[in-house]
C-alpha cells in the first residue's frame, strides 16, 4: 500500500498547551479515516498542519509534499469540507461554481451541475435562501466534481437532520469514493460512521490512543456480558474497563483471545463509541 499521509514526531505547542504532542502514524491511499476525540482533543489543529495552515514541529508529509511550503500545490489534490458557513451568504449557486471553476483546475463544472440536477438546489439561488441542507448538498456537489485525492471533513453534517446526514454519507460512498481516493472524517456523531471506515484514530490531549484499521479491532477488542462467578473470573484476565448495564457487568477486553473468555458470558465486538469511551476514561485514569 501507499502511504499519502505521513507524520513522524508531529508537535504543535500553543504556550504551555501541547495541542498536538509527539504523534506519529500513516494514512494509506484508498482509506476512509475517522478521527475522534472529545473537544480540545486536538482534532482541528492536525487537521490544519495537514492541510497547511499551521506550522508544526517534526516530519510531516501529505501527497509527498510539505503542506507548510508546498501548500498551493498540494490544494490542488485536496478537497475540505469544514463548516457549510463557509460559503458567503451573498454569492449565488451559479457564482460559487464560477469560482470553483477559474480557481481548481481539476474542477468539472458539468459534473456539479449534473449533481445538482439532483437536488432542489437552483442555479440562480442564493446561498443565505437555502437551508443548511441544500448548502451541504452544494458543498458535496462541488466536492464530486472535483479530481481530489484526498478528502478532509471536518465534521460535515453538524446541525443537519438525520435525513441529511444519511444522503450526504451515501452520496459520498456511491458517487464519489474509490480506491485511487482517500478520506478522512471527523465527527462526533461516531455510529453514524462506523460502518463506514476502513480506519480508526483516537485522539486526546494530542496523543494519539488508538490507530487501528477496523478489521483489527475485532481482532484486538472483546466485550463480555457476565455476573455473579463468571464475573470474578473474567476479572482475573485484566479488563481494561468495566461498566455495570441491566445487573450485568460489561468488560473490554485488549488482546485476550475469544477462546480465553468462551463460557463466562455473552461475547461481542465492541462497537467504536464504546471503545472510543473505554480509551477515553482509561487515558485519563
Amino acid at each position: 500500500m501507499t502511504s499519502l499521509v505521513t507524520a513522524s514526531g508531529v508537535s504543535k505547542h500553543f504556550g504551555a498547551v501541547r495541542a498536538v504532542d509527539n504523534v506519529s502514524f500513516d494514512i494509506e491511499k484508498g482509506r476512509i479515516l475517522g478521527l475522534i476525540g472529545p473537544n480540545g482533543a486536538g482534532k482541528t489543529t492536525l487537521l490544519k498542519a495537514l492541510l497547511g495552515l499551521t506550522e508544526c514541529d517534526g516530519d510531516l508529509s501529505v501527497l509527498g509534499l510539505d503542506p507548510f511550503r508546498q501548500r498551493k500545490k498540494l490544494m490542488q489534490q485536496i478537497c475540505f469540507i469544514a463548516d457549510v458557513a463557509v460559503l458567503p451568504r451573498w454569492i449565488k449557486v451559479s457564482q460559487a461554481l464560477d469560482f470553483v471553476e477559474a480557481i481548481h483546475p481539476n474542477f468539472t463544472r458539468s459534473r456539479a451541475e449534473e449533481l445538482l440536477k439532483q437536488t432542489k438546489v437552483q442555479p440562480g439561488a442564493k446561498v443565505k435562501e437555502l437551508s443548511k441542507g441544500m448548502v451541504t448538498q452544494l458543498h458535496l456537489s462541488i466536492i464530486m466534481a472535483i479530481d481530489a485525492k484526498l478528502l478532509v471533513l471536518d465534521e460535515p453534517t453538524l446541525g443537519l437532520d438525520i435525513l441529511f446526514r444519511k444522503e450526504f454519507y451515501a452520496n459520498l460512498l456511491n458517487d464519489y469514493f474509490d480506491e485511487e481516493r482517500t478520506i478522512l472524517i471527523t465527527t462526533h456523531q461516531v455510529e453514524e460512521i462506523e460502518n463506514l471506515l476502513t480506519d480508526i484514530m483516537f485522539i486526546n490531549d494530542g496523543k494519539i490512543l488508538l490507530d487501528s484499521t477496523m478489521d483489527e479491532l475485532g481482532e484486538t477488542y472483546i466485550e463480555v456480558m457476565t455476573s455473579g462467578e463468571n464475573a470474578q473470573k473474567a476479572r482475573g484476565l485484566g479488563p481494561v474497563a468495566e461498566a455495570e448495564m441491566f445487573g450485568k457487568s460489561v468488560m473490554l477486553f485488549e488482546g485476550v483471545s475469544r477462546e480465553h473468555l468462551e463460557g463466562f458470558g455473552e461475547i461481542r465486538i465492541p462497537s467504536v463509541a464504546d471503545l472510543f469511551v473505554a480509551k477515553i476514561k482509561e487515558a485519563r485514569r
